[in-house]
């Protein structure tokens, strides 16, 4: 695993535009369950699963029902909020934020709604299944605080009076136009993708790598996962790095930095 966490300092530094995409793996590791793991929210408990499923359609169908039940957060599926509240980021995230600090890495896309990466300190993120934070007006696609949404005067209402909801994308809910017009120019502009902590299951984002790679030989794929995905299977990733996010990115920036002292560096201290 060293060999390859070292291969992956030098194709950083040697990068011209590199981007992330995250997935759930980066969150366990700060105590985030999971949804369909072994012990996930939906694993083991099934109605959990068919509500969130519903979660959308109730919305369209019904915003106040739809509010009623969120803010309360009750059972399972309002656990995994309360988590989210109390979850901190982990070294996973914070190395991730250090590779944009110091200017190799250009722009995050990750599908977790927790907001974790944004505390730990990156600023260029995507967040294609939205947060956990925010408000979003599915008609305008203007979005505010989670805060505005005053238990007293449910459903919160945009400036251009249509219902908002929240900013997570909800099953069979459309990916907000701007959040996939800005993925997918990040995948075409970059010339690295490194994918951690995501099976790449979950579409459209897993289409990310395969656009990436789509035509353009040059684009290195790197994985950083537990196990093996997909785009391993697939041979689209040029190399896995089997381990947990929270070593090996850590691992990475610490090879990086090495890698780049001395004369003629541009990495900033």
């Amino acid at each position: 695993m060293n060999d390859l966490i070292e291969q992956a300092a030098s194709d950083l530094l040697e990068s011209r535009y590199a981007i992330v995409l995250t997935g759930a793996g980066m969150s366990t590791e700060s105590g985030i369950p999971d949804f369909r793991g072994p012990k996930g929210i939906w694993t083991t408990d099934r109605e959990a699963e068919a509500r969130a499923y519903e979660r959308y359609s109730l919305f369209l169908r019904d915003p106040v029902a739809y509010w009623e039940e969120l803010p309360g957060r009750k059972g399972t599926h309002g656990a995994f909020y309360n988590v989210v509240g109390r979850a901190e980021p982990n070294p996973g995230h914070y190395a991730l934020a250090e590779l944009e600090r110091l200017g190799v890495v250009k722009w995050l896309i990750t599908q977790n709604i927790d907001g974790l990466h944004r505390r730990a300190g990156s600023v260029n993120v995507t967040e294609y299944h939205g947060t956990v934070h925010k408000l979003r007006c599915p008609a305008c696609g203007s979005r505010r605080p989670l805060e505005d949404a005053a238990p007293e005067n449910l459903p919160p209402h945009c400036g251009c009076g249509r219902a908002m909801k929240y900013d997570v994308v909800h099953f069979n809910e459309p990916i907000p136009p701007d959040v996939m017009s800005e993925a997918e120019e990040q995948a075409l502009k970059c010339d690295l993708m490194l994918v951690c902590g995501t099976s790449a299951v979950v579409y459209p984002f897993a289409d990310l790598p395969r656009a990436a790679k789509l035509g353009r030989a040059e684009v290195k794929v790197i994985e950083v996962n537990a196990e093996p995905t997909q785009l391993t299977q697939e041979g689209l990733s040029d190399y896995h790095i089997r381990g947990k996010t929270g070593e090996v990115l850590p691992g990475i920036v610490e090879a990086l930095r090495k890698r780049s002292r001395g004369p003629g560096s541009s990495l900033p201290e």
